[in-house]
């Protein structure tokens, strides 16, 4: 379990990026923190993993407080994909890059190559393992980083915007693999978005805005909040508006429920 407890956090001299902030994430759930740029939902990742200190407030993971005597026992046991797939690669192809992570997790040698073959062939990625990460779209460079965090045993995911560069079929297709790691290999997951049809796949929903939590609650109760949604200048899911522009108009059958669906997506 992760609780997060008042937690502060300021860049320099600039009105602070978190304030006060506390939650929590039980095991295995899948938690989405939503909201615009510079609501503090991107700070709350970094602080997450330790990347930048909080200034006040704590970070726990199962009781273990995070900080610099912890952080490598939590890195260990928590992964990060990042926003843009470049900023992930440090290796000359795929197998070199997640044997680096494998040898920073002091893994032996001997156990690597079998590692790596079997993650990335969960993520249909076995078949460019000496590929050079520029040869590779947005989506196969995020199942990279995926396998990677599969492969160091990672419990905890953190995906910071990870389909924000993504074209549609990426993005679906790094949405499935999300619902993978959250159902069949029962990873705890932390979605940092401003995507709710992203965010609607989750268990849970915080709702940030400049640096608070606004609104906390099942997706089925924050997209019930369209007032909170707009203000936060969140983009509603598309099932969603065409329910509501639905609702606005009579409709006696399915093939007017049809034309009314098809209007509404003509003038997106």
């Amino acid at each position: 379990m992760i609780e997060v407890k008042d937690l502060k956090f300021s860049y320099n001299t600039q009105d602070r990026a978190v304030k006060g902030v506390s939650f929590s994430v039980l095991d295995h759930e899948w938690l989405s923190i939503i909201g615009h740029n510079g609501s503090g939902k991107s700070t709350i990742a970094k602080l997450l993993t330790g990347l930048i200190q909080p200034q006040a407030g704590t970070i726990s993971y199962d009781g273990v407080v995070l900080d610099e005597s912890t952080i490598d026992m939590v890195r260990k046991r928590v992964g990060i994909v990042f926003q843009n797939p470049d900023n992930q690669f440090v290796g000359y192809n795929v197998l070199y890059d997640i044997a680096f992570g494998l040898e920073n997790h002091l893994v032996p040698r001997e156990e690597m190559r079998a590692l790596i073959d079997e993650y990335t062939k969960k993520v249909d990625m076995n078949e460019y393992l000496s590929r050079e990460p520029q040869t590779l779209s947005g989506g196969q460079k995020q199942r990279v980083a995926i396998a990677g965090i599969l492969a160091m045993n990672c419990d905890i995911i953190i995906l910071d915007e990870a389909t924000s560069m993504l074209d549609p079929q990426g993005t679906e297709e790094i949405i499935a693999l999300i619902e993978e790691l959250h159902k069949k290999y029962n990873k705890t997951v932390i979605t940092i978005t401003h995507d709710l049809n992203l965010a609607e796949k989750s268990d849970r929903i915080i709702v940030m805005k400049n640096g608070f939590i606004i609104k906390e609650g099942k997706p089925s109760e924050i997209f019930m909040e369209r007032d909170i949604l707009l203000s936060s200048n969140l983009d509603m899911p598309f099932s969603l508006k065409a329910a509501y522009e639905a609702s606005k108009t009579e409709i006696n059958d399915n093939k007017e429920l049809m034309d009314a669906l098809w209007e509404y997506h003509s003038k997106m």
